[in-house]
């Protein structure tokens, strides 16, 4: 009996050792548990604020924000205006626009001239009364967008009767030419550019004229870009 009493005792003390033990053990764990716990979230504020930096210096791949420096001085802007009834201002206009990479107008009347109505022989075609009346002045069709933006403008016309057409004094009325440089040409068949750029000076104050030129509607663009060279201006 006390032989069985005793293994008894003695299998009470192993439970009671074992049950210590876990329980030492599980006290361990928590502490384990809170570390690595602790290095995780360390390790995650690390890896944000990696990010975080990142965000903040663009790779080379992704594209960046040009800024244009439109500070720089351009050029003066040039336009080219004419008229030309019978096409041979037009080939003229268009070397000199070529020429500088300048806009082109065109200044098209309202009323399009037929060839009864430039009939010089015909005292009383449209041509002859209009020529022979400084006051008139033909209507145009469309107008200059933006005149304002040019500093340099070419005006070309055929001479009728020695002097621009009419519809020329009705486009130098039309805008401000305050501040401009405006540059005179002309063609026909054997007349000079004469007086007709004088006169038209006196519609437009306030501009530089500067002296004209005239040319046959044959003439080349090596031509008339000498003629352009020789103007002086800063295009």
């Amino acid at each position: 009996m006390k032989k069985t009493i005793a293994i008894l005792l003695s299998l009470l003390m192993i439970i009671c050792l074992v049950a210590c033990g876990n329980s030492s053990n599980q006290t361990d764990n928590p502490s384990a548990e809170k570390h690595s716990v602790e290095n995780n979230t360390t390790a995650e504020a690390a890896t944000v604020s990696g990010n975080a930096d990142k965000k903040e210096t663009p790779s080379a791949s992704e594209p960046q924000t040009k800024i244009t420096d439109n500070s720089k001085e351009q050029g003066n802007k040039v336009l080219v205006a004419y008229f030309s009834a019978t096409n041979n201002t037009e080939g003229v206009a268009k070397h000199i626009a070529k020429v500088l990479d300048a806009d082109l107008y065109e200044i098209i009347p309202k009323d399009s001239y037929t060839s009864a109505d430039l009939n010089y022989n015909d005292n009383n075609s449209r041509t002859t009364l209009e020529m022979n009346d400084p006051n008139i002045r033909p209507a145009i069709s469309g107008s200059v967008e933006n005149m304002e933006q040019y500093d340099i403008v070419f005006i070309g016309y055929p001479i009728w009767w020695g002097q621009a057409p009419r519809i020329i004094s009705t486009f130098m009325e039309s805008y401000d030419f305050t501040g401009k440089t405006i540059v005179p040409f002309c063609t026909s068949s054997s007349s000079g550019i004469g007086s007709s750029a004088t006169n038209l000076k006196g519609l437009a104050s306030g501009a530089t004229w500067l002296s004209g030129q005239r040319f046959s509607g044959s003439d080349s663009s090596d031509t008339v870009m000498k003629w352009v060279n020789s103007l002086g201006l800063d295009f």
